[in-house]
């Protein structure tokens, strides 16, 4: 089974970079006692980190975008 790629070129730059941000958010919120809001991070880093690495976006597919052939 193969998953039709709709995420690339600088989308996914961005995706990957903003999963890191959102990481070290996430980390340390959870540092200093804040669950709520590390958890929410940690959310968001992972679904943006998956995207990311699987090139593909559920919401993109339901507005009908496609930035796969985008170039950098």
């Amino acid at each position: 089974m193969e998953i039709e790629r709709n995420v690339g070129g600088t989308d996914r730059i961005v995706r990957a970079v903003l999963a890191v941000g959102f990481t070290i958010v996430a980390l340390s919120a959870l540092r200093a006692g804040r669950r709520s809001l590390g958890t929410v991070a940690a959310i968001a880093a992972a679904g943006l980190g998956i995207n990311a690495v699987t090139c593909f976006c559920g919401l993109n597919k339901a507005l009908g975008l496609d930035t796969s052939t985008d170039t950098e």
